[in-house]
């Protein structure tokens, strides 16, 4: 349930590629920047007006940029490619001239909102020369469209013509089979795509490391980890603290999963200690499990009800599955969503054209425009993404009162952690509330729940990650192109405990598979997302008054909660993240013991299966 929401926060919070205007417009701010005269010292009066004239003509810029790039995944071609790499390379341009000038004012005792606005600014990349501005935004455009057009076309052993498989089929194939070598192949077909573009990645980091040294950084990587308010050090410690405080938890279940496949697949698949092998488990990337659920899941405890079976059963459309989701926010006091949401978004695939499937939310306008673009299926999946795209939206709806600069997530964590806590609410309760779920249809117990929301969630974690700490090894030049995947599956296998189908391909670009690398997306906000949703979730019920387990929780209904969570969601970037999380939680750092209450009774259960000899430790 990880999405690309594409809006202002894109721009601020060290993004390379999500950013766009017209190269009239870009000309437009440059003329338009306030003119400080350089002979004299600077003043508070003159940056607190450079801050004013700044945001007007980003707000302008941005509202294009999110337009064209819109268009750009909405109908794929040669021409939206190259309109939106033009409108790339002018913004950036225009970026790097507002980033560069707000340095004037380092050192200014200045009002803590102008401070922060000007710290913000800073957080991009300048790429002075226009010929390599230019190769930049190319390169980034190509990567994404490669990506969302790429496709599989296995060669069939008889000779006969054979269709090509596109990676909603593939992730399909995953999702749903349980032939091995039909699951290794549509694994190697997906991954082998790649390969394409890794010459341009390989061109595309250079060029995006010499934009963030331009402005001080010591490359990418540390560029993206300064959006957290701290060290990059600094933030890369806080994270593996938290990995560390989870992990056991992780460990366990990976123990568990291990024996279930290795009696599912045999021996010869399946070892029983090590790593599992990528394919078996149920997802391209192997990040998260829930689609191998029905080969795992304790038997005395498990449930006859399939949340998928019920909404195709019945038929309902994409429309209706956002409007349930649409229910949720409203029943907590939020607003509905406004007419044009429901008129300008995509929610099907359309036949005639290619798109970007990808879950996205958008904030088209910074105020009204805003909008879901998915490829909606009526399954469990998609309903529970649905639920967490709308939390990007109402996040934009409500600090839409803010300035410009700090209409955005309090980190980019925030963003993704507000539609997966309103996701922890989808309890069996809440379906029965919004008629899903009959009377007598059987959920399954705690054990059986917990397990399910285990392979989403607990196996998501060292994925999420391991992305960024390869990426930032990359960026910082300790891998080199030729080791990109000998660097991915050593981390794949020390983190998650996971392995490659098959040995290692010459010139192979693995972690390219994954959209978030084509497109250059930070990926530690959903590691930072996973830990926030429990603490936000923790934070609710208590305001809730609910004093039960806190995995039995759903705030569905309570304004009170809403209120809580309102309130958060209305700062926006205007503080550092931990005072929003204090507003929120009363705590000031990323802590994972809320999850491990939440899932506390699992922990015992797969901890008794594991000392009864049922699965082997993890590595």
């Amino acid at each position: 349930m990880q999405c690309s929401s594409l809006s202002v926060r894109g721009w601020l919070l060290a993004t390379t590629v999500f950013i766009f205007a017209s190269t009239q417009g870009a000309a437009a701010v440059a003329a338009t920047l306030p003119q400080a005269d350089k002979r004299k010292a600077p003043t508070v009066q003159e940056a607190e007006r450079f801050v004013r004239e700044a945001e007007l003509r980003l707000e302008a810029l941005l509202i294009k940029a999110q337009r064209a790039e819109w268009v750009s995944q909405n109908f794929i071609t040669d021409d939206t490619q190259q309109i939106t790499a033009e409108a790339n390379e002018a913004l950036l341009k225009a970026n790097g001239e507002f980033a560069l000038a707000a340095r004037r004012y380092k050192g200014l005792k200045l009002p803590a909102d102008t401070a922060r606005k000007l710290k913000l600014m800073q957080l991009t990349l300048m790429i002075p020369d226009d010929q390599e501005r230019a190769r930049f935004t190319r390169l980034a455009s190509s990567m994404t469209s490669a990506y969302g057009m790429a496709k599989y076309c296995p060669q069939p052993t008889d000779g006969s013509k054979s269709g090509c498989l596109s990676l909603d089929a593939l992730e399909k194939i995953m999702a749903e089979s349980r032939d091995p070598a039909q699951l290794k192949d549509a694994w190697i077909g997906w991954h082998a795509q790649a390969k394409a573009y890794k010459q341009d990645y390989v061109s595309f980091i250079a060029l995006s490391n010499k934009g963030a040294r331009a402005m001080g950084f010591a490359d990418t990587g540390a560029l993206w980890r300064s959006a957290y308010d701290m060290t990059p050090d600094a933030f890369t410690s806080d994270l593996e603290r938290a990995w560390q405080q989870v992990r056991p938890l992780y460990d366990s279940l990976h123990s568990y999963v291990r024996l279930k496949l290795r009696q599912t697949y045999g021996p010869d698949l399946v070892p029983a200690t090590g790593p599992i092998p990528a394919h078996l488990l149920g997802n391209m990337w192997s990040q998260s499990w829930e689609n191998i659920y029905p080969l795992v899941k304790p038997g005395t405890q498990a449930g006859d009800y399939d949340l998928s079976q019920v909404l195709a059963q019945r038929g309902t459309s994409a429309k209706e599955m956002m409007k349930v989701a649409e229910g949720f926010y409203t029943s907590l006091g939020m607003e509905p969503l406004p007419e044009t949401f429901w008129e300008r978004s995509l929610l099907i695939k359309p036949q005639d054209r290619e798109v970007v499937c990808h879950a996205s939310a958008w904030d088209i306008d910074q105020q009204q425009d805003v909008r879901v673009k998915m490829c909606i299926r009526p399954n469990e999946e998609d309903f529970i993404t649905i639920h967490h795209e709308l939390g990007h939206i109402y996040y934009d709806l409500a600090y839409r009162g803010q300035p410009m600069l700090f209409r955005n997530g309090a980190n980019e964590g925030f963003h993704e952690a507000i539609g997966d806590t309103v996701a922890l609410s989808i309890t069996p309760n809440y379906l029965r509330t919004v008629g899903l779920m009959k009377a007598d249809d059987r959920p399954g117990d705690d054990i059986d729940n917990l397990l399910k929301q285990a392979l989403a969630k607990v196996a998501f974690l060292p994925f999420a990650y391991k992305v960024d700490a390869w990426r930032w090894q990359v960026y910082a030049g300790q891998v080199k192109p030729q080791d990109y995947d000998q660097a991915w599956w050593s981390l794949s296998e020390t983190y998650q405990g996971i392995s490659r189908p098959v040995p290692l391909q010459a010139d192979g670009f693995d972690a390219g598979a994954k959209y978030h690398v084509a497109a250059d997306t930070s990926y530690a906000r959903y590691f930072v997302a996973h830990l926030l949703q429990f603490q936000f979730q923790r934070a609710l019920c208590r305001e809730a008054g609910y004093t039960g387990p806190l995995h039995s929780c759903s705030i569905y209904g309570n304004q009170k909660a809403g209120e809580k969570f309102q309130a958060m969601l209305k700062l926006g970037a205007s503080k550092p993240w931990p005072e929003a999380l204090y507003a929120m939680t009363g705590e000031r750092q990323l802590d994972g013991s809320a999850l491990i209450e939440y899932f506390q009774p699992l922990k015992l259960w797969l901890d008794q299966q594991n000392a009864q000899g049922l699965a082997v430790k993890a590595p």
